[in-house]
């Protein structure tokens, strides 16, 4: 019965460092792939090499001829039972499995951000065309800023405010600081 055996390195050597997760990239630096993916391929590779020089199937033996040089009787037979009987297992794989399962919790993950992002892409192309739609600064007066961006335009008759016109220069403003410290003040 011939076994499974490992005919080459199924490693893309060229594709390892784009598999390198992202908030890993910083330690495995384009630089570091140029030295240690060389020393990791020669290790694979004699091991590859080793493997390979072994043959796929035990040696056969020659049962009739030791049976006729060793006196002790059964002796021989013994051996070749034991020999026959030996069986080297491939070793069994444990972890696919839990990589499958792992692939299938991430790629939901994957399916929800790409939804996210379309949405948001598409709310940014909405927010383009709107702003391709109004006209450009340079020929905007301060009425038509007011009518595109009424949250952020300056209103001295419904909203009058001091210069420089920020939140933080305003009458009543408070920080965050003082907010927090206003609301465990009251509990």
């Amino acid at each position: 019965m011939a076994a499974r055996r490992i005919a080459q390195s199924s490693i893309n050597w060229s594709a390892l460092p784009q598999r390198v997760p992202a908030n890993q990239k910083s330690s495995f630096g384009a630089s570091y792939f140029r030295r240690a993916a060389p020393r990791f391929k020669t290790k694979s590779d004699i091991y590859v090499r080793a493997v390979l020089a072994n043959p796929e199937c035990p040696p056969q033996i020659d049962w009739a001829n030791y049976k006729k040089l060793v006196p002790v009787a059964g002796l021989v037979d013994s051996f070749q039972k034991q020999y026959d009987a030996l069986k080297v297992p491939y070793p069994q794989d444990k972890v696919s499995s839990q990589v499958d399962a792992e692939i299938k919790a991430s790629q939901s993950e994957i399916d929800a951000y790409k939804k996210a992002s379309e949405q948001r892409i598409q709310n940014y192309q909405k927010e383009i065309a709107h702003l391709k739609s109004l006209l450009p600064y340079e020929q905007m007066t301060m009425e038509d800023y007011r009518d595109a961006f009424p949250d952020s335009a300056l209103d001295p008759l419904n909203k009058p405010t001091f210069w420089p016109h920020t939140p933080e220069e305003q009458v009543g403003y408070k920080s965050k600081e003082q907010l927090e410290a206003e609301a465990q003040g009251h509990h």
